[in-house]
């Protein structure tokens, strides 16, 4: 099934991620937390804001259902990629049907992550509906991950990840002991959405798979910043990126990336400023763009970018992530973002940027080579699961 082959995609993409956080913080402190490679794959997966992302969702499936998935035990390859296009559907399901009021204040990724993680496992496990039903909304009933994480160093936003992968899967193992979950427990009158929304949207299902509707993020940076990345490296393209820069985009670009002064490498990756000056100046955004030496050498550049937001812009959001730039008398704008799928990077771009994240993160030559195919030749989990072993 072509679902299956798009999912062994984003696993590799996933496994780049992993990878390339190694040198991280958060993988420093690591040696300290209980449990395996995959506990430790859960908190690395979204470090370096390259996970994948789903747009009208405003969440990252990748870093949730992948160690779910891997986590459970299952005869074959395909059997896994069925569970995980399956823990993608339900994550970016209820996801959608949050509103901004949901995205201002709750991570999407965890509220509505621990609800994937635990379909992604029951469905493996069980072919009753009732079971995964069950095990979704036991899951639900406990969803949280609050966006305060974002102002203040801390690693919070990590744990979440982990924390949905844990307690969907403990939610769904009780829902195989028949332990029942609240099945009205997202419209209900003390349920999800009354807690954490105004208005809801209708839950909606497609006649394919939504794990097509995921897009690739090719730069270390908020999803947020890419369509400006990719409007400037236009620019850059025809000589024109020169002078003061202006940025039109959508207002939530502007809520979580408007920072003119960055002070770490994460603040640095919600910054459209440090983004569009790293394109003025270096041209194409690398991990090491966003490292402390980076925010250093390009401050006087940062000055020179201008952020506002357009409402016909925010209009179009979040089914597609748009930005104009403008600088040295010309401009370029975009509707979506590279990675996006009108926009698709391609299976060989994908290789590319797995490859370019495992030669960040130290691995030798021999294990990158080995992640890549396993993750699109492979048809064992566990030798997945051992890869991560020897490479945490």
């Amino acid at each position: 099934m072509a679902a299956r082959a798009k999912a062994r995609l984003h696993l590799l993409d996933w496994m780049g991620c992993v990878a390339g956080a190694r040198r991280s913080d958060v993988a420093q402190v690591l040696g300290s937390v209980h449990g395996g490679a995959l506990v430790k794959a859960a908190f690395l997966g979204n470090v370096l804001e390259m996970d994948d992302v789903h747009r009208a969702a405003l969440l990252h499936p990748g870093p949730v259902i992948w160690p779910a998935a891997l986590g459970t035990h299952r005869s074959s390859m395909d059997d896994m990629l069925a569970a995980t296009v399956r823990g993608y559907e339900a994550m970016i399901a209820v996801g959608t049907s949050f509103d901004a009021h949901h995205y201002a204040h709750y991570h999407p990724t965890a509220t509505a992550g621990v609800i994937g993680a635990a379909g992604c496992v029951a469905s493996s496990a069980s072919t009753d509906p009732i079971v995964t039903a069950n095990a979704m909304a036991l899951a639900a009933s406990v969803s949280g991950g609050l966006w305060q994480t974002r102002h203040s160093a801390n690693m919070a936003k990590q744990w979440h990840v982990a924390n949905s992968v844990e307690t969907g899967r403990s939610a769904a193992g009780f829902a195989l002991s028949n332990i029942t979950g609240p099945r009205d427990i997202l419209e209900g009158a003390q349920g999800l959405y009354a807690a954490t929304c105004r208005t809801a949207q209708a839950m909606t299902f497609h006649d394919g798979w939504r794990i097509d509707e995921v897009s690739f993020k090719p730069w270390a940076a908020c999803r947020h910043t890419h369509p400006a990345i990719d409007a400037a490296l236009a620019l850059r393209a025809r000589g024109s990126l020169t002078g003061p820069i202006e940025v039109e985009t959508f207002a939530d670009a502007l809520m979580f990336c408007d920072r003119p002064d960055p002070k770490t490498p994460l603040q640095a990756k919600f910054s459209l400023q440090h983004a569009v000056a790293v394109v003025a100046m270096r041209g194409i955004p690398t991990l090491a763009d966003f490292e402390p030496d980076a925010l250093a050498a390009l401050a006087e550049a940062r000055q020179q970018v201008t952020v506002y937001e357009r409402a016909a812009i925010t209009a179009r959001y979040p089914g597609h992530f748009g930005a104009t730039v403008r600088a040295g008398g010309d401009e370029e704008a975009l509707t979506d973002a590279l990675g996006d799928p009108e926009r698709p990077l391609s299976q060989g771009g994908v290789i590319d940027k797995a490859r370019a994240l495992f030669a960040w993160g130290g691995l030798t030559e021999a294990q990158a080579s080995t992640g890549v195919t396993l993750a699109l030749e492979g048809d064992d989990p566990s030798d997945i699961a051992r890869w991560l072993e020897e490479i945490l």
